[in-house]
């Protein structure tokens, strides 16, 4: 099974819980979730979140998604676009997602 991974902030995971669904602003705003390939994650990371320190990576199982996943073109790369909230049921895991001490994430951030 290939999994997609959303980068996500902490409150956000916390209120997804409470909820059932996970929103983003992206979704009100551009009509989707922003999702990665696994090999995507650290360029992303580094391109919108350096130095955060309050990120978590969702990992997804796209085969039960209730929403559309359109893999679409961004960056010269394709990459997955959740069309509505993701319901919590297809994360398979949640994990922490920490930058090295100069703030960067590399691949080692995703063990």
């Amino acid at each position: 099974m290939a999994f997609i991974v959303h980068i996500c902030l902490s409150d956000e995971w916390q209120t997804a819980q409470k909820t059932g669904v996970y929103r983003t602003t992206s979704l009100d705003v551009e009509g989707f979730i922003h999702c990665s390939r696994p090999d995507q994650v650290v360029d992303v990371a580094n391109r919108y979140y350096g130095n955060r320190t309050d990120l978590l990576l969702l990992w997804i199982d796209p085969s039960c998604l209730a929403a559309e996943l359109r893999w679409e073109a961004s960056d010269e790369s394709i990459y997955p676009h959740v069309y509505g909230p993701i319901n919590i049921d297809c994360i398979n895991s949640v994990s922490k997602f920490l930058p090295d001490e100069d703030g960067i994430f590399r691949s080692s951030s995703l063990l």
